[in-house]
């Protein structure tokens, strides 16, 4: 099952089930009218929304065409959005990159910095940079939304809590990134507006290549019309998504629309590129001693997108242009 979120016509949107091919929708409707209020009410409002879904496929409910410029993100405000960092790779470059060594918990305990959620951004919503000396980069990553969660839940538990899954751009300000860590209190104004995925999916969605809370798939970003990489987004993630859970809610509980990212995807082997522009700085260094790509300016475009294994877009595709504020 695929959810959206049309804009308006309050700050939450408007809950729609979209089509399997991602081209048409039909309304939630009055008793679900937000994707928060189906979150809520979970178990009503699933068995709903499939009915709905399953008469969309079968041609029995009237739909309209989808625009991605019509969606917000699918939540469009959360209550929590907490980022993870579960790929090692991603985790020793970038921190080499600002000449800090990893922490000594590397593989044994998650990172993880709790986001803006107030104001998220939509698919094909631009990335405002009001400065280009902040060092504006993408970041490509996975993300799920949670239902209630308890604390105290185990590893073991995590998966009862899943709701869906959904893409992400955390966009961040690299040159703003020092300085903010060296005060010890963690990100702020280096972590501006997350941008989401047009599509929220759930787990069966994916059927076996979700597996050891893991999506077993390429994440491809598209950088300035150009392929800059396609790294596998299962094999490299040392803690899996129930391990960010079970870490998060250690001391902790969290409520229905709670989203959790993957932190940035990275893997080891140069052929499958990068997901952000720090990684690609930080190889140059290594190379050549110096990086040579900037970072992202007014003009450029990013585009993130995850295919199943028959080529079809699962999320639909993030797509947004930097422009100057």
């Amino acid at each position: 099952m695929k959810l959206a979120s049309l804009r308006g016509p309050g700050r939450d949107g408007s809950l729609v089930v979209v089509r399997s091919d991602g081209l048409a929708y039909a309304p939630a409707g009055a008793a679900i009218p937000t994707m928060q209020a189906a979150l809520d009410g979970w178990e009503r409002a699933e068995p709903a929304l499939r009915r709905l879904a399953d008469e969309i496929e079968r041609g029995a409910a009237p739909v309209s065409p989808l625009a991605l410029e019509e969606l917000t993100a699918p939540l469009p405000r959360a209550y929590e959005w907490i980022d993870g960092s579960a790929y090692i790779h991603h985790i020793v470059l970038v921190r080499k990159a600002r000449g800090a060594a990893p922490p000594e918990t590397l593989t044994t305990d998650p990172l993880v910095y709790q986001g803006g959620s107030g104001v998220l951004l939509g698919p094909t919503d631009d990335i405002v940079l009001r400065d280009p000396s902040w060092g504006l980069d993408f970041e490509a990553e996975v993300c799920v939304v949670l239902g209630d969660t308890p604390q105290g839940t185990t590893r073991d538990e995590a998966h009862r809590h899943i709701r869906l899954f959904l893409l992400a751009n955390d966009v961040t300000l690299r040159n703003l990134v020092p300085a903010e860590l060296a005060k010890g209190f963690g990100f702020f104004n280096s972590k501006p507006a997350t941008a989401f995925s047009p599509f929220a999916i759930t787990p069966d969605e994916l059927g076996d290549v979700f597996r050891d809370g893991r999506v077993h798939l390429r994440l491809r970003s598209t950088y300035n019309g150009a392929l800059i990489g396609d790294p596998e987004a299962g094999p490299e993630m040392h803690f899996s998504f129930f391990d960010l859970i079970a870490h998060i809610a250690k001391t902790r509980s969290f409520t229905a629309g709670t989203l959790l990212g993957s932190g940035t995807v990275s893997n080891q082997d140069p052929a499958r590129g990068v997901s952000c522009l720090a990684e690609k700085r930080m190889i140059e260094v290594i190379e050549h001693g110096a990086a040579v790509t900037p970072f992202m300016k007014p003009g450029d475009t990013i585009m993130i997108e995850m295919l199943d294994r028959a080529g079809k877009s699962l999320f639909g595709r993030i797509a947004q242009r930097v422009v100057a504020g």
